[in-house]
């Protein structure tokens, strides 16, 4: 089975591949049901095609999956020479309007079918492979045995599936919720995710405000639809938010061999809004567990990747509509969220000459420092040698070299300070926790130590560790409690 993993711009592209997808699926700007993601654009050109020589046998899906408009149409026919930059090997597509269009502009891409068109039936199936599709995304809502039914019905028509990922308590995605709320419709890839807003529970008279809030997070409110009696779907009242018709997140790691023995041929993982940390983890899970299925690794050498799921931003889970719709009627309680921020990308690795030159660099600044000291009033030398002592970060180290260490450029994103614990997280290995000393920041244009590194400052950090292409760095949230909700998914700028 192929593992389709999302990349909301070519940085997580990189990491999609890396982290063991087989292929990638992104979006170009205006024309994806994800409009907020980064999506594509002009000078991605270059660093997607690069990606591709880089991994030769990855595949490069690309999302046409809104409902087109007559000027959706005529903006997408300008943007056509634009597009076939692209290596793309297969589009997605929900309305059948473009069908030929890309049918006549791109003869050698695959047609996929978006989840969006709700195909769930044979028949439906049939008549797709008659106008050229190659691949069916199912609805969400068939099961594991409708979908056996389809593949023993056409059996050269590939399936591909969600097995992954945040999912919309509306069917196939079709909520009005949003454009009714706020004019941006979800099927022009504008939903504002209105069933998880942070809604206010209001009081009347005779109910106090401090009343009203204590029973919003008692987790005592429920719904209940008149002619649905007992059936329940929560409604909580958080720090931040309050919940209502939040469905749960579709995990479906512990049950690959059932989709395949349902003819399965393509497992999509969702999250082209999610971060590169969630693209990485949970398509390095994936890829294991199917490594493990396929006879390739044992299971217990897939299972510390796949417990680091719970490491990742998540809700409750379910199984969808795989197994009984019930399970995907579900809904649940707070926002996604994680044990760990996102640190760090870790990028190329110095060559030996760099990493003298580097060193180099640390003490002939050290010298020049010595020597505006040696050159000044004594007086004042004495008052900058107090200075120093008192804040000795303004007079830091250079870096000593250590038998064996390796020197990398680091690609900070958040705030890490020297000598604070960090975790390496690469594609074969789980992660590994730094011990004492084991590493430290360098200023790339001085080589003196720094004592912390944050966004939009270079630096390089210098460790006894060998650390594989696609390393990230994590640290652990101080402020994360298990068991404890929070809204780290509307107050960050992506989930974790």
């Amino acid at each position: 089975m192929e593992l389709l993993s999302p990349a909301g711009n070519s940085q997580k592209l990189y990491y999609a591949y890396a982290y063991g997808a087989d292929a990638a699926y992104i979006g170009l700007k205006r024309f994806s049901l994800r409009a907020k993601a980064d999506n594509f654009y002009e000078g991605d050109v270059e660093r997607v095609n690069a990606l591709k020589k880089q991994f030769p046998q990855k595949k490069l899906h690309c999302a046409l999956n809104i409902i087109f408009h007559n000027k959706d149409i005529d903006n997408l026919l300008q943007n056509v020479d634009y597009f076939k930059q692209y290596p793309i090997d297969a589009f997605i597509v929900q309305d059948l309007g473009i069908v030929p269009i890309l049918q006549k502009h791109f003869p050698n891409a695959a047609l996929h079918l978006s989840t969006q068109a709700s195909c769930v039936n044979r028949e439906a199936v049939k008549m797709y492979k008659s106008m050229g599709f190659s691949r069916v995304v199912l609805g969400r809502e068939a099961g594991l045995a409708e979908i056996r039914q389809i593949k023993d019905a056409v059996p050269d028509m590939e399936l591909e599936v969600f097995v992954h990922g945040a999912m919309c308590i509306a069917y196939a995605g079709r909520c009005l919720m949003s454009a009714y709320l706020t004019n941006r419709s979800a099927q022009g890839g504008l939903c504002s995710h209105a069933c998880r807003w942070n809604f206010n529970v209001n009081t009347k008279a005779g109910l106090s405000e401090a009343d009203a809030k204590r029973i919003a997070q008692s987790g005592g409110l429920v719904l209940e639809e008149a002619s649905r009696p007992g059936e329940y779907l929560p409604v909580f009242e958080g720090e931040n938010y309050t919940a209502i018709l939040s469905s749960k997140d579709l995990r479906m790691i512990e049950h690959l061999a059932d989709l395949k023995a349902a003819g399965v041929d393509s497992l999509k993982i969702e999250g082209r809004m999610k971060s590169l940390y969630y693209v990485a983890l949970v398509t390095r899970a994936y890829r294991k567990a199917l490594d493990a299925l396929e006879g390739k690794i044992s299971q217990e050498e897939a299972a510390p990747f796949v417990a680091e799921l719970e490491n990742v931003a998540h809700r409750e889970s379910t199984t969808g509509f795989y197994y009984n719709a019930a399970d995907a009627n579900e809904t649940t309680t707070g926002a996604s969220d994680s044990p760990y921020d996102l640190a760090a990308t870790i990028g190329q690795r110095l060559s030996d000459d760099e990493v003298r030159a580097l060193l180099q660099k640390g003490d002939d600044t050290i010298k020049l420092r010595q020597t505006e000291l040696d050159s000044m009033h004594p007086a004042a030398r004495e008052a900058r040698l107090a200075d120093y002592k008192k804040h000795p970060e303004k007079a830091p180290p250079a870096v000593q070299a250590r038998d064996g260490w390796k020197a990398y450029q680091y690609q900070p994103m958040n705030m890490v300070k020297a000598g604070q614990e960090i975790e390496f997280v690469s594609p074969d290995v789980t992660a590994v926790v730094s011990e004492k000393d084991s590493w430290f920041f360098v200023d790339p244009e001085t080589g003196l130590e720094l004592s912390w590194a944050c966004d939009g400052h270079d630096c390089v950090i210098y460790t006894k560790y060998d650390l594989q292409a696609g390393t990230i760095v994590r640290t652990k949230d101080p402020e994360y409690i298990p068991g404890v909700i929070r809204d780290t998914g509307r107050t960050k700028n992506e989930a974790f």
